[in-house]
């Protein structure tokens, strides 16, 4: 079961010869000699076969049905040329800021960050094997993204056309909605009754509350009851089914309750106009339209660095 969750989460990324001995001698005791021979060279950095195996499991993990040597490499070398290329322009993330995306995965999971370790050890990975490919997409990303910000930005009129061109509408039928959410607290452990109970509040309430004032008064002065901050969304912001609930509400009026495990949780719609902002339609369509430039920048960019790097296969010789 955790393995099928990983698998679905993690898919969603010339040293001198003295430097060389040291390597070998550092990691040679873990594994058998071949798997320490070194398979690539890049910029001076080794990759080891080992490196490969480690990299082929996480693959095999996360669902990958083919695991092609060449290809696993080539992507390490990549990953390298990432990171260096980064470090140029001064992208270069600490310990915490990876421990906290490595985090991230796994509260996606459910699981916290040793239990995902034990479950990669469990497979015979290492987590630094996931921490490195973690690392790479991160500045990848953000160094793209920074260098060439102009030239990934998608215009209105070709969100215009491309959505035209779909048959959307380019005008309205967007809106824009100002919120409070609401939770009635019930404390962890309590029993079922305790939740019914306090829907059973709620759904009193949905009928004294007619104004975002009025819910204001009620639950800043209520036991155990929060209301939050006003949030600002659009259409495009919020999925389907919360765009439906929303549009059914009275403004000023709240949301039907639901169980969470916080409590029973509401939201109390402060107001609700219409907007040029994106429709969820060309939001979807401009996501697009950037993922495509960005895939194209990234690409050519890397091969300008791989033409750059100096990468040798002592292996192969």
């Amino acid at each position: 079961m955790i393995t099928t969750t990983v698998r679905l989460a993690i898919r969603r990324y010339f040293l001198p010869l003295a430097a060389l001995l040291a390597f070998a001698l550092l990691f040679g005791g873990g594994a058998p000699a071949s798997a320490q021979t070194i398979a690539a060279m890049v910029n001076g950095e080794p990759i080891t076969n080992f490196d490969i195996e480690q990299r082929s499991k996480l693959n095999a993990l996360s669902g990958s049905k083919e695991i092609n040597r060449q290809s696993v490499l080539n992507d390490l070398i990549d990953e390298k040329l990432k990171i260096k290329e980064a470090k140029k322009y001064g992208v270069d993330p600490g310990t915490s800021d990876i421990d906290q995306a490595y985090g991230g995965m796994a509260q996606r999971m459910r699981l916290n960050n040793d239990q995902l370790t034990k479950v990669l050890e469990g497979k015979g990975i290492r987590p630094d094997t996931l921490r490195q490919r973690i690392r790479a997409d991160m500045v990848w990303a953000a160094l793209v993204r920074g260098r060439f910000k102009e030239s990934l930005q998608v215009g209105e009129k070709d969100v215009n056309a491309a959505a035209q061109q779909a048959g959307e509408a380019t005008e309205a039928d967007a809106f824009e909605y100002r919120m409070q959410p609401i939770v009635l607290i019930v404390p962890k452990g309590a029993p079922q009754s305790a939740f019914e109970e306090r829907r059973k509040e709620a759904d009193s309430l949905r009928e004294r509350v007619t104004s975002c004032e009025e819910a204001n008064s009620f639950f800043k002065s209520m036991r155990n009851a929060a209301i939050r901050e006003i949030v600002v969304k659009t259409s495009a912001d919020l999925p389907q089914a919360l765009r439906d609930i929303l549009d059914k509400t009275p403004i000023g009026h709240l949301t039907a309750p639901e169980v969470t495990k916080q409590g029973i949780e509401m939201v109390a719609l402060c107001d609700r106009k219409a907007t040029t902002i994106d429709t969820p339609k060309k939001r979807e369509i401009r996501d697009k339209m950037y993922a495509q430039k960005y895939e194209a920048k990234s690409k050519a960019y890397l091969a300008e660095v791989r033409r750059a790097a100096m990468i040798e296969y002592p292996a192969a010789r």
